[in-house]
């Protein structure tokens, strides 16, 4: 064999390695706990949320390679359903399952919002400066107040003393034991001396990159942008940020969101998650 005969079968062979391993790739598997109902005209499909009548109701996208013979679920009046961990690939709107379904697995904690106030407490703690005026009827003002200017991105109470309370206790809505958050956007000074005109209980006043009227104004246009393929859409004054969900979040999805509406302004969650 000359050197010409031996180059060109070691090209041959890495091409047909090349082939090989291209055809050996396989397509990104998803993973979630959901359920899974068939009934109401339509086949098993995937359900963020169940109307809780009897039969339950609920729609979402299909799953293709069910078979309710190999699974435990529930079933009345012609509708069947169970709760299971899915996993599968992804079309742009249809799961198709890789593996059996299985029980759902434990789920970790929701993300709780942290509404303690992020103004550094005053020395002595937080308390009243103006304890006539930290009434019910001031409160409404002072909220009322903030609302009225383009700059307004929020409100939101610090009821942190309510830890130990029971909810029926008198003290809870006192407005004297909680401090009142307000959040603007631009220059922030004088805004606590024109609040101090009406509210004499605890404040924090502090920024924020996008008004109310903004943020509101961002989730409209999500909900338009993603249209069929948004789950739900919410905003909020806490983190100053639109929250959108989607069956499937990639990467390049979250780039154009943040070219159209600033980065960090919409956080996109997938409903079923990349396995591994």
């Amino acid at each position: 064999m000359n050197q010409r005969t031996a180059a060109f079968g070691l090209l041959t062979t890495l091409a047909l390695a090349g082939c090989g391993a291209s055809e050996a790739a396989s397509p990104p598997r998803y993973e979630a706990n959901l359920t899974v109902l068939e009934g109401g005209g339509h086949g098993p499909q995937l359900c963020m949320m169940v109307m809780e009548s009897a039969p339950p109701q609920c729609g979402g996208p299909d799953v293709v390679g069910w078979d309710w013979s190999k699974v435990d679920h529930q079933s009345q009046g012609g509708v069947k359903w169970g709760e299971y961990r899915v996993v599968g690939t992804w079309d742009g709107s249809r799961l198709t399952l890789t593996e059996p379904p299985g029980a759902p697995r434990k789920a970790a904690p929701a993300h709780e919002e942290d509404f303690t106030s992020p103004c550094p407490a005053p020395e002595g703690g937080w308390r009243p400066v103006e304890p006539a005026k930290a009434t019910q009827q001031a409160l409404d003002q002072a909220m009322a107040r903030a609302g009225t200017v383009e700059e307004f991105a929020g409100a939101w109470l610090d009821q942190s003393y309510m830890k130990g309370l029971p909810a029926e206790s008198p003290e809870s809505n006192d407005p004297r034991r909680l401090v009142l958050n307000l959040k603007f956007t631009g220059d922030l000074s004088g805004r606590e001396a024109w609040i101090r005109e009406v509210w004499g209980g605890a404040l924090c006043v502090s920024g924020a990159a996008r008004s109310q009227s903004e943020l509101e104004a961002i989730q409209r246009e999500v909900q338009s942008e993603l249209g069929d393929r948004l789950v739900s859409a919410s905003s909020s004054v806490l983190s100053n940020q639109v929250t959108a969900e989607v069956w499937v979040a990639t990467d390049e999805q979250r780039r154009d969101l943040d070219a159209r509406h600033g980065a960090g302004a919409v956080v996109l969650n997938g409903v079923l998650r990349p396995v591994g």
